[in-house]
């Protein structure tokens, strides 16, 4: 078990980590969340006594990483996939570290075969793909097989089928009863692979709790309407009559309105009241990645701005109508909808396949004073003493 007790790590006058405490169980995933520059890989540090805590202590089995005895033996760690001599072998590279660590050589040939590198063994690590690197990496994480695991990003470069075996490989290590803490930015991939979750924003803990008790307590979800989009005085109908009782109606970019504080029953019979038809009426719940938004929305330090494109915007053709705000929009709690799904009647017409994207930049045709480019003339015909392809041998005359 990993025990941190009011950890604090300072640089100067920047205060990276602030009382954090928390603990890491065993025989479950662990993931670790947090923006840029939250803290996490500090904390990761500090747990393997990379750097020393300005204040407070963190433990592994109750003895500080330094004191443990043979202490890869007991603790595994991805930090930096690329902190490898590339100069080195895979296979040369882990022998190394088992001979510092008193494992068996025979081991290195195990764990080369567990994630996926017995053919490239040979190979030197400079030539590594970021996928290679990262399997490399775990396998040196694996080699004393540890009871505790520190993976830190351990999915970065990898293909879905090494994101597949990464998560089931987490799983299974934990289902023996391991400790498995992971430092991941992707959601999706920590909501199908983590237990529990442990949140950071700014150095401090936001929370530690169950990955279902925390999209819970960080998110609320709503329901999906939407009317007949030839019945546009319906929808207006419908929203008057929802917010009257008792509902908030946001407006969707797409036409549909976002629904919370009604059940689904309730709105269908207010809607059936009004003599309005439905066309949509479905729930969504939220995912990780809302809750976690929502969560640390007031915890990020990089935030980007809208691209104003100065003098760079073209005129709208004519006829055309500019985009309308959405209502709500880039406010704090405020989040896009989800993408329609594929076979919906009302879904935004797809571009066919291989169909070249509208250039934001180009001249809109049409516009006015503008003539229609030619189409361009046909070759005229070569004359009888032009040279054939097979004599133009230089390359200034091939062009």
């Amino acid at each position: 078990m990993i025990e941190a007790v009011g950890l604090t790590k300072r640089y100067g006058d920047k205060t990276a980590v602030y009382n954090l405490s928390f603990q890491v169980r065993p025989g479950a995933v662990t993931g670790f969340l947090g923006p840029n520059g939250s803290g996490k890989s500090t904390t990761m540090r500090m747990i393997l006594g990379l750097d020393n805590p300005t204040a407070g202590h963190v433990t592994i089995g109750g003895y500080p990483y330094r004191k443990l005895p043979n202490a890869p033996r007991q603790v595994g760690a991805l930090l930096d996939a690329k902190a490898v001599h590339g100069g080195r072998s895979a296979r040369n590279h882990l022998l190394s570290l088992a001979q510092l660590s008193g494992i068996p050589a025979r081991r290195v040939d195990e764990v080369l075969g567990v994630v996926g590198l017995h053919q490239v063994a040979g190979k030197r690590s400079k030539g590594f793909s970021l996928g290679m690197g990262q399997r490399l990496g775990i396998a040196a994480a694996l080699l004393g097989d540890p009871q505790v695991l520190l993976f830190d990003e351990p999915v970065n470069g990898l293909d879905p089928e090494g994101i597949l075996w990464v998560r089931n490989l987490m799983k299974s290590l934990a289902a023996e009863g391991r400790t498995v803490f992971v430092s991941s930015h992707l959601m999706s991939e920590m909501a199908l692979t983590a237990d529990h979750l442990i949140v950071i924003g700014r150095g401090q803990l936001l929370a530690d709790m169950s990955v279902k008790d925390f999209i819970a307590a960080n998110s609320a979800g709503f329901a999906r309407v939407r009317t007949p989009d030839t019945e546009p005085q319906a929808r207006e109908k419908l929203s008057a009559a929802l917010t009257e009782a008792g509902g908030h109606v946001l407006p969707e970019q797409d036409g549909a309105l976002r629904v919370t504080g009604l059940p689904l029953p309730r709105i269908s019979d207010i809607a059936h009241d009004n003599g309005v038809r439905l066309w949509e009426l479905s729930p969504h719940q939220a995912s990780l990645e809302e809750a976690y938004m929502r969560m640390t929305q007031g915890a990020v330090d990089y935030r980007s701005t809208t691209d104003q494109k100065a003098g760079l915007q073209q005129p709208l053709p004519p006829g055309a109508q500019p985009p309308v705000p959405v209502p709500g929009q880039g406010q704090p709690g405020w989040y896009p909808p989800p993408p329609p799904q594929q076979g919906q009647p009302y879904a935004a017409p797809q571009a066919p396949a291989g169909a070249p994207e509208a250039n934001p930049y180009a001249q809109p045709a049409g516009q006015p004073g503008q003539q229609a480019p030619q189409a361009p003339a046909a070759p005229a015909a070569a004359p009888a003493n032009a040279p054939s392809a097979a004599d133009l041998t230089k390359p200034e005359d091939a062009r």
